[in-house]
């Protein structure tokens, strides 16, 4: 198998806990080159991580013709910038959620895609997961009927005050950092975005929504509800994950679920007509999925499957949600 080569662009934490393992267990990744602000900490990060190269500078490394793909784990505020400079070097492109600040921001990024015949996919691991492919696919089946309501959530520890989810001019808070994965699961299971938004929050004293909430209005009788914040004993790493969608014929709900967890997971299907049963799905690490999954659409054997039609409905979402808090 000829392995994509790929480059990061930064030394985030998201890189050092989550994607670098994903990296080194795809199949089809080299990790050929690693870019920080500065080449000690580049250096440093090619050693623990096994990269051939480092560089100094995010540009050094867009210049190197080696690099096929690029990841992007910066802070939101330079997504546009640097997923815009790497897609006009040729480079194909994995840039962390959410993609842009906006919605006609994220247009941009995959029309200068599309100019340079490249691919633009957002990281949203954890939808490459099997087991959220399976409860969309019961969702498409009918399973639980016609969809009335649906609901995500996820609530997180919040950070010390020097952590860039905590600061406006870094585009902190939970709904930039978190509520795009509750959103996301909501727009993957009903297809399509809100005909209405209604939104609240509450701020930090810096200006950030700590907590977010919203209901999801869609033609017919379906309504949906998210809930997104950054509240539970700072520091310690703890998370609520949750969802439930209720049809007319019976409710899918989650019971052993993760956004990003592999492993074994767990849901439940009840049906009025008395089915009730527990489903687990085994599901290995996300971050691998979407590598592994770029790769393929790179030598042309898959279309993505975060696509620029999903990334850029949910920006417009997250648009509305942001305009009805008021940030």
């Amino acid at each position: 198998m000829e392995k994509i080569k790929w480059g990061v662009l930064g030394t985030a934490y998201i890189f050092e806990r989550d994607t670098a393992r994903g990296m080194k267990l795809a199949q089809n990744c080299e990790m050929t080159a690693i870019a920080g602000r500065s080449m000690e900490k580049a250096q440093r990060f090619k050693e623990k991580y096994g990269f051939r190269k480092a560089y100094g500078s995010y540009e050094e490394l867009l210049e190197d013709p080696e690099i096929e793909a690029v990841y992007i784990p910066l802070p939101n505020t330079m997504h546009y910038e640097w997923t815009i400079k790497a897609l006009q070097h040729g480079k194909h492109v994995l840039c962390e959620k959410p993609l842009a600040p906006a919605a006609a921001q994220a247009r941009e990024m995959f029309q200068a895609a599309k100019e340079n015949h490249v691919f633009l996919m957002e990281a949203f691991a954890y939808q490459h997961s099997p087991y959220i492919k399976e409860i969309r696919k019961a969702v498409e089946d009918g399973v639980i009927g016609e969809l009335r309501y649906a609901e995500a959530a996820l609530i997180t520890s919040d950070y010390d005050h020097s952590n860039i989810r905590m600061r406006r001019e870094t585009l902190g808070g939970c709904t930039y950092d978190i509520g795009v994965y509750a959103m996301s699961f909501l727009q993957r299971m009903i297809g399509k975005k809100p005909e209405k938004i209604h939104a609240a929050s509450s701020f930090s004293e810096e200006g950030i929504d700590m907590y977010t909430t919203g209901i999801f209005e869609y033609p017919g009788r379906l309504k949906a509800h998210f809930d997104c914040g950054m509240v539970l004993e700072t520091e310690k790493n703890s998370a609520l994950d949750r969802f439930q969608l209720h049809g007319s014929k019976g409710s899918i709900v989650s019971e052993n679920f993760a956004f990003n967890a592999p492993g074994s997971l767990t849901y439940r299907i009840r049906t009025f007509d008395g089915l009730d049963e527990l489903h687990t799905v085994e599901v290995p690490n996300n971050y691998c999925l979407e590598v592994e999954q770029l790769g393929r659409c790179i030598r042309g054997e898959e279309t993505p499957w975060m696509t620029e039609e999903f990334s850029v409905s949910l920006a417009e979402t997250v648009d509305c949600v942001l305009k009805e808090i008021g940030y």
